[in-house]
């Protein structure tokens, strides 16, 4: 089996200088996707799947800590390599071994232990990603207070407050907004919601999808791959892909 990567970094050289040390150092490592923001990366992981996902720690949209904080979540998440120009506050933390992470500009001898380090856990059994999702969410700098969602309903804008949102679900060029009060159409797409919107409420179950977890009953296992969840006072459940049903652990 082929071994991926993906690379994130929202500036162009350092990006494509990891992917020359990669190519020089891990020939048979096949980069995916070289991602420009964190968006982005989320965006790409799930799409590919990669192995190994190397994050610039400071990018637009999502942080590099906050994409691993989510791709921590997933059911078989991606090894995580922070890379960096800042001495960050963070890299001390991440010298317990629940992720590695290297300075720019990349050196190849510090590079080709991180390297080693990462083919060694990859014969591992998967890791309880636990703690890693706790490291994260203390590292992580708090977040704004998300503003009202408005929406263009004829002549009028509604103002919907976050707190009464049920879940978004992405349709076509737009973004359904199912609130307590009804649903409305927005232009901004799903991806975007995602940067604006605490993870620990706002859960993405789908790739469509993205619910408010307080309004969450219960997740129901249809088959041996099929989940989906049922909302408080509603009758329609929406889907949980597979790799989202880590979020489903139960106690």
């Amino acid at each position: 089996m082929n071994l991926t990567a993906l690379i994130a970094d929202d500036e162009e050289a350092p990006r494509e200088q990891l992917r020359a040390a990669l190519t020089r150092l891990w020939p048979e490592l096949a980069i995916v996707a070289a991602s420009t923001n964190g968006v982005e990366a989320w965006d790409e992981c799930l799409a590919h799947e990669p192995a190994i996902a190397f994050l610039d720690i400071r990018m637009p949209g999502l942080t590099g800590l906050e994409v691993a904080r989510r791709l921590s979540a997933l059911a078989a998440p991606p090894l995580i390599v922070f890379v960096t120009a800042f001495d960050d506050h963070a890299l001390a933390a991440f010298d317990a071994g629940a992720v590695d992470y290297v300075l720019k500009p990349v050196d190849d001898e510090r590079l080709a232990q991180t390297l080693a380090r990462l083919r060694a856990r990859l014969t591992q059994p998967a890791p309880d990603t636990t703690a890693l999702q706790r490291l994260l969410a203390g590292l992580a700098a708090p977040r704004p207070a998300p503003r009202p969602i408005q929406a263009s309903v004829g002549r009028e804008v509604q103002l919907i407050p976050p707190d009464e949102i049920i879940y978004f679900e992405a349709d076509q060029r737009y973004t359904r907004v199912v609130h307590q009060g009804g649903d409305a159409l927005i232009r901004t797409p799903l991806r975007e919601l995602l940067a604006q919107f605490d993870p620990d409420q706002f859960w993405q179950i789908h790739r469509s999808v993205l619910v408010n977890s307080r309004c969450i009953a219960r997740a129901i296992r249809v088959d041996e791959g099929t989940m989906v969840v049922a909302l408080r006072g509603r009758d329609e459940k929406l889907p949980v892909s597979r790799q989202f049903q880590a979020l489903f652990k139960g106690q």
